[in-house]
């Protein structure tokens, strides 16, 4: 239970496999909601089994028991599954509900392994580099409709803003909790360092869920990514033979997790003696809203980079080099058609020495 106001998207809830989970919602909509926890077992609403609510004419109002409009309350109670990540949500009027933002990510740690993804060992991650990417999309005149209380014609659908976090690029790249976004408090900036078996031997993870109604093909540029869990379940085989694999684009369904591992192995060449890595700038007009500034440099390579002309600005702390990160559904990327915006963020990588100033 919370007792913040609206955020976008929901609190993101941690829990430990195999505990008891209680969660208390307190409705104060002019209409009925609810949650489910897609992917839990045994789910119990007001101590009953959590299952579909039918008016006397035999119709579906709710596929669990709904907290009544204005004033109602509904305790849910279960316990956590599998180690992974999961989407919950509204389960009442779900396409509206959640296109109006009641969702959120549920996190299953396992049972006294904090600094794992699942059961098994070789899942570990460190655990100051674990981020949750909650994919989403918004139809403006969706809500301009309940807004004005009005019929939602979804034959019209047609989502114009993507976000991830409830966030839409730039705004991905602002920190946890900005006092400007008071009401979006996640932000989308993954931040690591290449990996190395001695200083940094623990890969980040990214946990995506998708809460939308279309894939959202992601990726990063510049690497690729190990998929090692699937709708809160680990990848592997029979005998427990790992199943997981590296992918350079992500292609999360509707409803659907994955975690997968992230760090930075290109770094064999790196050498102090050759650095700086010759960089040349793009030209002008590749460089979309860049402008004169070159946080984003175009290259694979780490390193500090040469020295800039004088009209440039470089916002690189101390070598990081950074690289987008979208959907590579071109139109996912953009704010209401505008390029270079909606489902993108940028991922940080510091050199192998690591930064002084973050």
């Amino acid at each position: 239970m919370s007792t913040r106001s609206f955020q976008l998207p929901g609190p993101t809830l941690c829990v430990e496999s195999g505990k008891p989970v209680t969660v208390i919602l307190h409705n104060r909509l002019p209409e009925p909601t609810s949650m489910i926890f897609p992917g839990q077992t045994a789910v119990k609403a007001d101590g009953n089994p959590a299952q579909p609510q039918f008016d006397s004419g035999g119709s579906l109002t709710s596929l669990v028991q709904a907290a009544d409009a204005a004033s109602g309350s509904v305790t849910y109670t279960f316990t956590a599954g599998s180690p992974g990540t999961y989407l919950y949500s509204s389960g009442t009027d779900v396409r509206k509900q959640r296109q109006m933002g009641l969702y959120g990510a549920l996190v299953v740690r396992p049972s006294g392994r904090p600094g794992q993804v699942n059961n098994r060992p070789d899942s570990v991650f460190n655990p100051g580099r674990e981020y949750v990417f909650l994919l989403s999309e918004v139809d403006p005149e969706v809500h301009l409709a309940v807004e004005r209380a009005e019929p939602v014609d979804w034959s019209a659908y047609n989502p114009r803003y993507f976000m991830i976090n409830g966030r839409s690029m730039p705004d991905t790249l602002a920190p946890n909790n900005a006092s400007w976004l008071p009401n979006q408090p996640y932000g989308a900036l993954v931040h690591i360092q290449p990996w190395d078996a001695t200083t940094n031997p623990r890969p980040a993870v990214i946990r995506y869920v998708n809460a939308g109604t279309v894939n959202y093909p992601f990726h990063p540029h510049g690497s690729d990514e190990r998929v090692i869990n699937k709708d809160g379940r680990p990848l592997e085989g029979t005998a427990g033979e790992d199943l997981s694999y590296s992918k350079f684009l992500l292609d999360v369904k509707p409803g659907q997790s994955l975690d997968a591992l992230m760090d930075w192995r290109d770094v064999e060449q790196w050498d102090p003696a050759t650095n700086p890595v010759p960089t040349e700038l793009p030209v002008i007009t590749d460089q979309l809203l860049v402008g004169t500034d070159s946080w984003f440099s175009e290259s694979p390579y780490l390193g500090k980079k040469n020295a800039l002309p004088a009209n440039m600005t470089s916002f690189n702390q101390c070598g990081e080099y950074y690289h987008i990160a979208h959907s590579h559904a071109l139109q996912q990327a953009t704010n209401y058609g505008a390029t270079f915006g909606g489902m993108m963020t940028v991922f940080r990588i510091d050199p192998p020495a690591g930064c002084a100033a973050n």
